[in-house]
């Protein structure tokens, strides 16, 4: 029975190299390194500038890999979305950046396999605290006030 060698590592979306940290955790497994950073990269370029996690298992007999690549950090998704590169030094008073309700449930979705709440509603309010602990307003209004929308159903139509 052949066995399996796993390597992790967090690589920028679509920008994966042999160089360090996946060369030097690959190369002693006689794979073919480009093989492996060329799919990496196809499979990661919808996160591109961002951290993203990647899991290749290597069978060490056949030499053939799997790739997975997890998703990237909520407060990753949260910047690219708003467009802006870093959050607010002081989260609460100060507002960096602004982002739909629309970018919300997209980012719920995507975390939702992850997240311990029960759904995607739940999920998005997740997101809405991140989005204040970042600086970031949601609908141009704090936190609070957008809880108090998504509660009282204003955006049920994007949960569907």
């Amino acid at each position: 029975m052949s066995e399996k060698k796993i390597v992790n590592a967090l690589v920028s979306g679509g920008e994966a190299s042999a160089g360090p940290p996946l060369g030097p955790a690959l190369g002693p497994l006689g794979i073919n390194i480009l093989q492996v950073v060329n799919t990496i990269n196809e499979k990661t370029k919808d996160f591109p500038g961002m951290k993203v996690p990647v899991k290749v298992e290597v069978d060490s007999e056949t030499k053939k890999f799997t790739v997975e690549v997890g998703i990237p950090p909520t407060a990753a998704l949260i910047f690219k979305e708003s467009g802006i590169n870093k959050g607010s030094g002081t989260a609460g008073t100060n507002f960096v950046g602004n982002i739909s309700m629309e970018s919300v449930v997209k980012i719920a979705k995507m975390k939702s396999d992850i997240s311990y709440a029960p759904d995607v509603k739940s999920t998005a309010k997740e997101i809405i605290g991140s989005c204040l602990s970042l600086g970031i307003k949601v609908e141009d209004k704090v936190a609070k006030d957008v809880y108090a929308d998504v509660s009282a159903g204003k955006y049920d139509s994007l949960f569907a």
